[in-house]
């Protein structure tokens, strides 16, 4: 039987632009299972983007409880929610938010660098990713000097590198081509079949397809909660830019 990873109640998010508000997120209650696969949907504005940085402990809500693993993580200190984040969330986004001057080995290797892993296991397992993502010749290699596809796959490698429960990935194909895009998608599939829950924001209905559990946003609360049959894409050319 699964277990909840992600329980929000209640959750509020306003912002104040000079006299007026914004209510990004309404009243939102949301339960994630522990390896689902979940697209979160919508027009721009409907609040996707709040949600992944309120699911990424990247922002705070003004009212509601966030639950992940049974811990209510809107309580925690900043520095807590940073060792959480750390151990526990993996980010990949659409624009890579890679380190140019770091080689793509030091890009995987980052989140353990912070977390004070020591070295001898921080090369051990940055070696089995760059093996596992097909990088074993571009470990030296800056950003600027990797193709788009392959930037994206040390996205991954750096955002798994600390084996966390949840990867929350913001319109991750979005700055590659169909072919680079859908191999990326794979990519992320696969982790999400060994059991990590994936949660992919994203505006377009042919990538939210593919998840097994589509949340359609807008305006700032939840307007659907659809549940589908695992699919995947039979052509790589199905999946736009």
């Amino acid at each position: 039987m699964s277990t909840a990873l992600i329980e929000l109640a209640g959750i509020e998010r306003v912002f104040h632009l000079g006299d007026s508000e914004v209510h990004a997120l309404r009243r939102l209650d949301v339960s994630i299972n522990a390896g689902e696969y979940v697209a979160v949907m919508g027009p721009s504005g409907s609040g996707k983007s709040t949600l992944l940085n309120l699911l990424g402990l990247l922002d705070r809500p003004n009212s509601g409880t966030y639950r992940l693993e049974g811990r209510d993580v809107t309580t925690l200190s900043a520095a807590e929610q940073a060792r959480v984040r750390s151990e526990r969330i993996g980010f990949v986004f659409q624009s890579f938010h890679l380190v140019p001057r770091l080689t793509a080995a030091e890009n995987i290797a980052l989140p353990m660098t912070l977390a004070g892993i020591v070295p001898i296991q921080r090369a051990e397992r940055v070696a089995r990713a760059l093996r596992d993502y097909g990088l074993e010749n571009r470990a030296d290699h800056r950003p600027d000097q990797l193709s788009g596809g392959q930037r994206q796959r040390v996205a991954i490698a750096r955002a798994t590198i600390m084996q966390p429960a949840l990867i929350l990935a913001d319109e991750p194909t979005g700055n590659l081509d169909r072919s680079t895009g859908e191999e990326v998608m794979r990519l992320l599939e696969e982790l999400n079949d060994r059991g990590v829950t994936l949660i992919v924001v994203t505006h377009d209905g042919v990538l939210g397809a593919r998840a097994r559990r589509q949340l359609l946003m807008e305006d700032g609360a939840l307007q659907d909660d659809q549940q589908r049959p695992s699919t995947t894409l039979a052509d790589p050319c199905a999946l736009p830019t």
